[in-house]
């Protein structure tokens, strides 16, 4: 890809103009937004890295929520909340022709991707979820977000300094410096104030029975940030989601570990397929291990449900990173999805 996808425009109902970009080939997938500037993030290296890699087997979707980025800057600031969102994600979608996608919801646009999937059925594939909860309210009881919300007021710059790193984990030079200016430059204090008291009164739990579509719901956090409980809480409200810690302490997707975070999220939203003869030489009790690692459960985990040795676990994952071809923890995580998905038993 030469340059950058051009930016399109998208018209919400109530007149709001959406900026989205399109790119790449095959499935579609919606990267729905949080704080974001569509434009900017392109210079941020590591996610440029994962733009691209996803393009390799998707058609990737990416927009500025109303009052951010490309979108139109003046908005009700009264009307910022999950309706207003739906809105946003409903005129893309038509805009870009895509009569049904999967919805990457991350961090505020999490309970976004849920509605929209428990309203519309039949407009969602699959939905990949990371970061957030059904109640954003929990996403944001970590002090450390409490410490880095009550900066937007006092120092919008130093907001988006901290924020780089604290939120994204992005202290290297480059990739910070220019993940502070996307931030900086995604919206104002007033808009971004707006839309975080709006998110506090998001709960959409009582639709989550009615999501069809298949989830994989993601969790990487470091210390003092969203628990891995409330992950899994997500995970066991949805009728068909499957759970999976990834390893690593950057609290993003596709930074640490970022070629297999690339093809754990290809495979589920590909149904990528996995040879039989691989899935057949499991033997029953590495089947066992299998199962407990998507769960995300860790090799002290494991070994207590099974049982077993610590490093017994440690012998049957070397096992079955060899006879699955995986390079590693996620990447077996994403190879067991597929084969679920494509119903070779585990």
């Amino acid at each position: 890809m030469e340059g950058l996808p051009d930016v399109r425009f998208a018209r919400t109902v109530d007149g709001v103009s959406i900026g989205y970009q399109v790119f790449g080939r095959g499935p579609a997938l919606v990267w729905m937004p949080s704080l974001s500037n569509i434009v900017a993030q392109w210079r941020v290296p590591a996610l440029r890295a994962a733009y691209l890699g996803l393009a390799r087997e998707l058609t990737v979707v990416l927009y500025d929520g109303r009052g951010t980025g490309t979108s139109d800057r003046r908005v009700d600031l009264a009307d910022l909340g999950l309706e207003a969102h739906l809105r946003d994600l409903t005129a893309v979608l038509d805009a870009a022709g895509l009569p049904r996608a999967t919805l990457l919801g991350y961090y505020h646009a999490v309970p976004t991707a849920i509605a929209f999937a428990a309203r519309s059925p039949g407009r969602v594939d699959r939905l990949v979820l990371f970061g957030g909860t059904a109640r954003l309210r929990e996403a944001m009881l970590p002090a450390q977000t409490q410490a880095l919300l009550s900066l937007i007021d006092q120092d919008w710059g130093l907001f988006a300094d901290a924020a780089a790193t604290a939120w994204l984990g992005w202290d290297e030079a480059a990739s910070g410096r220019w993940t502070a200016e996307a931030f900086r430059t995604a919206t104002t204090a007033p808009v971004f104030k707006a839309w975080i008291e709006a998110a506090r009164d998001i709960d959409v739990t009582a639709e989550l029975p009615a999501v069809r579509a298949p989830a994989l719901v993601l969790h990487r956090q470091g210390e003092q940030r969203i628990p891995v409980d409330a992950s899994r809480r997500l995970a066991d409200g949805l009728p068909d989601a499957r759970f999976a810690e990834l390893p690593g302490s950057t609290p993003t997707l596709f930074i640490e570990n970022q070629d297999a975070d690339l093809r754990l999220v290809t495979g589920f939203v590909t149904g990528g397929r996995v040879e039989r003869r691989n899935a057949t030489s499991l033997t029953s009790r590495e089947r066992d291990v299998l199962r407990l690692l998507t769960t995300g459960d860790s090799n002290t985990e494991i070994a207590r449900r099974l049982g077993i040795a610590v490093h017994t676990v440690e012998r049957h994952l070397s096992a079955i990173y060899r006879k699955l071809g995986a390079r590693g923890r996620s990447d077996a995580v994403r190879l067991a999805l597929s084969m679920t998905e494509n119903r070779h038993d585990l």
